[in-house]
């Protein structure tokens, strides 16, 4: 049988690397379309228009690898699936109703009459805000794994704004590659605004995350690892910086470098998640169940991974053609 010597250990990195980079690519991909949701103007409807139509040959496939990462936690480590979701049912049944309304306002808005469209434009809105503070809170609550004393409530509340804060942040600095003209200059506007946010947030989770488990303070603080970890910080700080150089040059420079700010962002979310990855492995739920230990039966796994090595590059060379047919400036959605 193909792969028949690939060892239990090395299946379980394999897998956790496949989840790892499903999450990653869900919170760069469906992060910036979320946070573009967030931002929506209650008042400027040629805003909403424009905004939607930014994301609009792009969100219902980002939401895609949240599929991927669900399966590949079902399949690959179904003790850890068990036991999240039996901890967070609750935020995580609150994302899927924001998800919900989501998918029915961005249809419904084009459908109905003009006077019911803010409704729906608005019910995007908080659908958006919905499931990005639900995922932020989910994320809080996992890091500490899966504790639910006063100081977990805490941080994941803390999560959960800081997660909305970074949506926001890539997704106006995707307006800004995407937009024109008004649109463009407020999508500065609040990238300046999510990039203050961000950085607060950015060292407000790191402090906290040292709290929490000893393990990681330990590694963070003690070993040579630490000083490698150590360094992303630093280089996120940086890069910050430079975005806010950036995003106060750029619109006085006739439309060049409008991608650097995306660019930017999306290496700060690579960085975050690679800090996070490091810190945490060889746990499939922090500090309570590894991923030797999760792992589901080897010779199921061995089987379903040629499944895997087909379907992760098909969706991956799916979702690279699709941002290449539809590169550019966004234009006006068509139902019709």
């Amino acid at each position: 049988m193909l792969f028949e010597n690939v060892s239990a250990e090395t299946l379980g990195n394999i897998y956790v690397g496949l989840l790892g980079l499903a999450v990653l690519l869900y919170a760069i991909l469906d992060g910036y379309d979320l946070g573009v949701g967030v931002l929506i103007p209650p008042r400027e409807e040629k805003f909403r228009d424009d905004m939607i139509a930014s994301i609009g040959p792009y969100w219902d496939a980002n939401e895609t690898w949240l599929v991927l990462a669900v399966g590949l936690l079902l399949i690959a480590f179904p003790e850890a699936h068990s036991e999240v979701l039996q901890s967070l049912y609750i935020p995580a049944t609150i994302m899927l109703l924001g998800l919900i309304l989501r998918g029915v306002s961005f249809d419904f808005r084009a459908k109905v009459v003009q006077v019911h469209k803010r409704k729906w434009d608005l019910t995007f809105k908080y659908g958006s805000l919905l499931t990005t503070l639900a995922q932020g809170y989910m994320l809080g609550i996992y890091v500490t794994g899966l504790r639910t004393d006063l100081w977990a409530q805490g941080f994941a509340l803390l999560s959960a704004i800081g997660v909305t804060a970074a949506y926001a942040f890539i997704g106006s600095c995707w307006l800004i590659l995407k937009a024109e003209n008004n649109l463009q200059a407020k999508a500065y506007y609040w990238a300046r605004r999510g990039l203050f946010a961000l950085s607060i947030g950015i060292v407000a989770v790191s402090l906290a995350n040292l709290t929490l488990h000893d393990d990681v303070r330990d590694l963070w603080l003690s070993s040579t690892v630490g000083y490698v970890l150590m360094a992303i910080p630093v280089a996120c700080f940086l890069l910050l910086s430079l975005c806010g150089v950036l995003l106060k040059k750029l619109p006085d420079a006739g439309g060049k470098g409008e991608w650097m700010p995306f660019a930017i962002a999306l290496t700060v979310f690579v960085l975050c998640f690679t800090a996070f990855g490091v810190s945490y492995y060889p746990f499939v739920i922090p500090g309570h169940l590894t991923v030797q230990d999760a792992l589901s039966d080897a010779n199921s796994l061995r089987f379903l991974l040629v499944g895997v090595v087909i379907v992760v590059p098909c969706i991956l060379a799916y979702t690279a053609m699709v941002y290449k047919i539809f590169s550019g400036k966004s234009e006006k959605l068509s139902y019709y």
